[in-house]
């Protein structure tokens, strides 16, 4: 997989005091919020390739994923070949094959994502059926209903009435946390490869659904109703969910992306247009 060259000053990989992995070359500089490199270097005698991901601030959840990846044995997940928590925690991660959604379908002028929508939810499914030993999701904003500051600022003030009725109940079970396309792999219309366990842990299903399903600025799929649908029946085939909640913390996303995406006049158009057909 192809990444970027060095974007912004990070620490030195070469620095991190490393147990059983050698880093002989940095290959690419990933986008993330931690300090990440794609990285060559020497395992158990062998070359391979691999992620090694540094906390670039405190609270980041190294420690977080490295204990909840040593709970899944699958091939799919990455395995942890070392790691410190002491100082700078860090861990690294072998190379899982495969590529992002967004790289295989392109613009998606023919819809190609249909391809890949139903498995996408029964994948998300199975991972919420887990039973591992984790802690309680992290408090994020996005958790909570748009104040209503924040609906006036985005011109939605029409939902205030929305949100002032949230989901009764919450169903509770493990959640990846960060379910979207970006930390997907596919290998042969198949997923290879379910990255980024930081934010993992039990929390609630419906919103974990609902933050895989909504669509991100520059999101060429998750567009239409059609992908959306085949996502969740790919869900319901394995798992059963509440498809009311769902909506409603799509709205809820949508909300908070629409404040830090006003330059982005299609994302906004869609977003627009979305609640108006759905809500």
């Amino acid at each position: 997989m192809k990444h970027p060259d060095k974007w912004r000053e990070t620490i030195d990989p070469f620095s991190l005091p490393y147990r059983s992995f050698k880093p002989v070359e940095i290959l690419g500089y990933p986008h993330a919020g931690n300090d990440v490199f794609h990285a060559k270097g020497v395992f158990e005698g062998k070359e391979v390739r691999a992620y090694i991901k540094a906390a670039r601030q405190k609270g980041a959840a190294i420690e977080n994923e490295v204990r909840i990846l040593s709970q899944l044995h699958s091939a799919i997940y990455p395995a942890v070949i070392d790691h410190d928590l002491g100082g700078t925690p860090f861990s690294v991660t072998l190379e899982l094959p495969g590529e992002r959604l967004s790289a295989i379908v392109g613009d998606n002028a023919g819809m190609e994502s249909m391809n890949y929508m139903e498995e996408y939810g029964a994948a998300l499914a199975k991972l919420h059926r887990l039973s591992i030993r984790a802690e309680t999701v992290k408090d994020r904003r996005f958790f909570h209903a748009p104040s209503e500051e924040l609906l006036k600022a985005v011109r939605l003030e029409e939902l205030r009435e929305f949100f002032a009725r949230p989901p009764l109940t919450a169903a509770r079970c493990f959640c990846h946390g960060d379910f979207h396309y970006a930390n997907i792999l596919w290998d042969d219309h198949h997923i290879s490869g379910i990255l980024d366990f930081e934010l993992a842990g039990y929390g609630d299903r419906d919103f974990d659904i609902a933050w895989a399903l909504f669509r991100r600025p520059g999101q060429r799929f998750m567009k239409t109703e059609a992908e959306q649908t085949a996502f969740l029946r790919g869900y319901q085939q394995a798992a059963v969910c509440d498809l009311d909640a769902i909506r409603y913390y799509m709205a809820q996303c949508y909300v908070y992306f629409l404040e830090f995406s006003k330059n982005d006049k299609e994302y906004c158009e869609f977003i627009r247009n979305w609640v108006k057909k759905v809500l």
